[in-house]
């Protein structure tokens, strides 16, 4: 079995020292810290490239390199340790990033801004290093909810499998972007199917696309809510087929959801509630993609920001931003269920968890 190192983006401040880098022993699920990184402030989510030579991160701040703009900053990956290297630093262009994928082939970091609304691309050199952004796109609208959707708020920016589309859920809008991914210029151009909506006032957040390319599934913060759809790998196009809450029905509190993941074996669905302090267990219909609620799980903590799944489908890992722990739960491949390792890394305002594979020499 493959070993992975874990790399967790945290907001700066209470303690937190940036980037922290551990590995993950794949028999009992414990995290061991290798080091940290505090070059770029409140690296709140990151992302990795295919080939696994560097590390991307958001920086969430105001301004970047004298002009405004949230941050991306590029980090070069020791293969021997895990440590890391700062490249250098480039704006996002809008403000409040929150988000960011790395497309397949390494070519393009695509961010989120959380703050203006708004999505941008930025090329990357081959040394890993980032280059001012080829292209940005401001979105327009607003939806029913007076406090949270009075203007745009782009929350996260996925990547189709195919490298071909990019899919923006605007919490603002309550729509789901949907972008060609011009790789030849680093631009992104409306689909044909510019946008699918969600219903006024859900508040879509994170995205995630099964394995065999024919469904997609988006969360919504707001609504606590998973919307699943029959994703045309070929045209880009999302159809919705179905709707299932995240909370229990006899939940009377606030909560609200925030990150969502499907099994690599294809079978399960998880997402997170942030309130309740649970993950919601999803069964999939492998005829059609829909969604059953089987479970919810504790996470041990308070404000399960982000959770992530390890490329083998062993563990689980739980990031409780309020308590500053992570929790590794061992995922039953047959029933979705998650069981409680006892193990629990404690790491300030973790929101968000990356799995490296670590080269077996």
């Amino acid at each position: 079995m493959d070993n992975y190192r874990i790399y967790i983006g945290t907001y700066s401040g209470d303690g937190s020292e940036g980037i922290y880098a551990h590995k993950l022993d794949m028999s009992t699920g414990a995290l061991t810290q290798i080091s940290s990184h505090g070059e770029v402030e409140n690296p709140s989510f990151l992302d990795l490239s295919p080939d696994g030579r560097f590390l991307y991160a958001i920086g969430e701040v105001s301004e970047t390199n004298g002009q405004p703009g949230g941050a991306v900053g590029a980090y070069s990956i020791n293969q021997e340790d895990g440590s890391l290297k700062h490249i250098n630093t480039e704006s996002t262009v809008g403000p409040g990033p929150c988000h960011l994928s790395v497309d397949a082939g390494g070519q393009y970091v695509l961010v989120a801004n959380y703050g203006g609304g708004s999505v941008a691309v930025l090329p990357t050199k081959d040394d890993g290093a980032l280059l001012e952004a080829s292209d940005f796109i401001q979105h327009e609208g607003s939806s029913v909810n007076p406090d949270r959707q009075q203007e745009p708020h782009a929350h996260s920016i996925m990547i189709a499998p195919n490298n071909r589309y990019a899919y923006a859920p605007d919490l603002g809008m309550d729509k789901i972007m949907i972008y060609n991914l011009d790789l030849e210029k680093g631009k992104l151009q409306p689909n044909s199917q510019p946008y699918q909506s969600v219903e006024p006032g859900q508040g879509p957040r994170h995205f995630d696309f099964h394995p065999n390319n024919h469904y997609a599934y988006v969360i919504n913060e707001i609504g606590n809510t998973i919307v699943s759809y029959n994703y045309n790998e070929d045209l880009g196009t999302l159809d919705p087929t179905g709707s299932v809450p995240t909370l229990p029905s006899d939940f009377t509190g606030t909560s609200h959801t925030a990150d969502i993941h499907v099994h690599p074996n294809g079978k399960f669905l998880y997402g997170s509630n942030r309130g309740h302090d649970s993950l919601v267990v999803c069964a999939i219909d492998q005829s059609n993609g829909e969604l059953e609620v089987i479970g919810h799980v504790a996470t041990g903590g308070k404000n399960p920001r982000n959770f992530g799944i390890d490329p083998s489908g062993t563990f689980l890992l739980a990031a409780n931003q309020d308590t500053g722990d992570i929790f590794t739960f061992k995922i039953n491949p047959e029933t979705g269920m998650l069981a409680s390792t006892g193990e629990v890394a404690h790491v300030p305002r973790p929101v968000c968890i990356k799995f490296a594979a670590i080269s077996q020499s």
